[in-house]
């Protein structure tokens, strides 16, 4: 081994990606309370995601305004630039209205479980597209943890034909959010965090914006509460949340960031006891217990650089 390769291979862990998978972490639980959100919005589903990116879009840019600028681009300038944007844009947008749709179709712990098929979309997509080779423990991890998912949900899920539908709905959901979680990935190569959500938060309302006027939805929340759940959506689960996600993968791997995100429906769950008043079952205990353990497992074998 040369004296550069000792040197590097000696390099400590940056501080940004010391504190990358805490924030990532602190973006899943911001997200988590986004179906809290969605489940006391006054308006309808595709609405309620119209406002979710679109009453997000001034946070954001006072954000990119008070950010300093870094090394990274602040400006599309190529048509690759801007036609990976509109790819982010319109991934979150698909996810968004799959997800809103399949609540409607299918019982919610199927449309919940099934959305969260995502890590497995970013893996095979990461193995076809990219080349990417992944260790036997974090595949072992990414197996426990989407166990524990089953688990957590498997006393409320509904098999059979009734639901067949919307499960593919929910299932498309997973594929969409695979598809945003490596677009922004790629994306964070180039631009800071403020620039891509800015961007791709415009392109995502542009892209709903159709879809709620075709499903015949009202924008216009029934009193000063509804405005208040639109905008606590806005500000925590999307320019928050959604923002400390696009900041970790520019330091994480995006198969092993889509298998920590698990984490939300373990959240989830978690504020369904503390807002809804629901009672957790035993087996809603260990199936989170198993995400958690299955998340360690994948982070043990995913490389640090």
């Amino acid at each position: 081994m040369t004296a550069a390769a000792t040197t590097q291979a000696a390099k400590p862990v940056s501080a940004l990606q010391r504190f990358a998978l805490p924030l990532l972490l602190l973006g899943a639980v911001a997200i988590a309370c986004s179906p809290i959100f969605v489940r006391l919005s006054e308006i309808g589903p595709i609405a309620t995601a119209v406002h979710r990116v679109l009453l997000a879009l001034p946070a954001l840019f006072l954000l990119q305004m008070a950010t300093p600028k870094a090394t990274a681009e602040r400006t599309p300038r190529t048509k690759s630039d801007w036609g990976l944007l509109a790819l982010a844009g319109f991934m979150f947008a698909g996810d968004l209205a799959t997800w809103h749709w399949s609540i409607g179709m299918t019982t919610v712990a199927n449309a919940t479980l099934l959305a969260n098929f995502a890590p497995i979309f970013v893996a095979l997509f990461s193995w076809l597209v990219f080349k990417e080779r992944f260790t036997r423990l974090f595949l072992a991890g990414l197996a426990l943890a989407m166990a524990g998912a089953i688990t957590l949900m498997g006393a409320s899920l509904n098999v059979g034909t009734e639901t067949l539908l919307g499960d593919l709905v929910a299932l498309s959901c997973g594929v969409f959010y695979a598809g945003y979680i490596l677009s922004i990935a790629r994306l964070r190569s180039h631009f800071d965090t403020t620039t891509v959500m800015l961007w791709t938060s415009l392109g995502t309302f542009l892209f709903l914006l159709p879809l709620c006027a075709i499903q015949g939805e009202s924008l216009i929340a029934p009193s000063l509460y509804g405005w208040l759940i639109l905008v606590g959506l806005a500000l925590i689960s999307h320019a928050g949340g959604q923002s400390l996600i696009a900041f970790a993968l520019a330091h994480l791997p995006a198969s092993f960031s889509s298998v920590a995100l698990l984490t939300q429906p373990v959240v989830a769950a978690i504020l369904a006891v503390l807002i809804l008043g629901e009672v957790p079952l035993v087996w809603q205990v260990v199936g989170g217990v198993i995400v958690l353990f299955g998340i360690w497992l994948a982070k043990r074998g995913t490389p640090s650089a």
